[in-house]
């Protein structure tokens, strides 16, 4: 993913969580950055939610979730 935000005082990041939180339907406390904060890679923890839902969730706000259920 990208985001328009500068890498500066934590304003991409705060981007990136505020983007998957959205796109997950999530709050965005729950999401967080647990490695990769001055990297483009990062790892994020996501509460509340299974790595097979947010998975679906993904693969949904990409348009791939729409063929997958046919």
């Amino acid at each position: 993913m990208r985001v328009a935000a500068p890498p500066e005082g934590g304003k991409a990041n705060g981007a990136v969580v505020r983007l998957l939180a959205r796109t997950l339907a999530l709050e965005a406390d729950d999401v967080a950055i647990v490695s990769g904060h001055a990297s483009r890679d990062k790892t994020v923890a996501l509460a509340g939610i299974g790595r097979a839902e947010a998975d679906r969730r993904l693969a949904r706000a990409i348009g791939t979730g729409r063929d997958a259920a046919r």
